[in-house]
């Protein structure tokens, strides 16, 4: 007797996902960050498989005024580098959230997705914006809603 188990693979849907906007006006970057990972995977979704990417779409708005814990303010560093001899860049929160705070957001969100393959496609579905204007107000308006963060 032959056992043959019936395997069923859920396909990639051709709806593209919902569109959330989240406010980080005053929120903790970490907490955050992971709530925008969760979504991103789909894991509040009951429908979630972990080899396709269920998630749905993220616009953050009022990226410059996120808040860190502590002395991160001023004490933490984002360190880049390209190989090469003498490459290295040492850049401090306090710094980047004024020039770049989507860099800053970017980097803890990218931290919390799992390390495969479908990471960089999940990244992609995350529209970050340093005001609170942005272009994606159709797609929000159409079929999404608001997320309020327990910070």
């Amino acid at each position: 007797m032959i056992n043959k188990l019936k395997h069923y693979s859920i396909k990639e849907k051709k709806d593209s996902g919902n569109w959330i906007l989240i406010d980080a006006e005053g929120q903790t970057l970490g907490r955050m960050a992971s709530n925008i990972a969760m979504i991103l995977m789909g894991k509040n979704k009951p429908s979630y498989i972990s080899n396709d990417i269920t998630g749905d779409f993220v616009v953050l708005i009022n990226a410059s005024k996120v808040k860190v814990t502590g002395k991160k303010y001023f004490d933490k560093e984002y360190i880049t580098h390209t190989t090469r001899p003498g490459s290295t860049k040492v850049r401090k929160f306090s710094n980047l959230i004024e020039t770049n705070p989507e860099y800053i957001v970017n980097k803890a969100v990218k931290g919390m997705l799992p390390k495969n393959k479908l990471s960089a496609r999940m990244l992609k579905r995350l529209k970050i914006y340093s005001g609170s204007e942005h272009p994606h107000q159709a797609q929000i308006d159409s079929n999404s809603k608001e997320v309020k963060s327990d910070n």
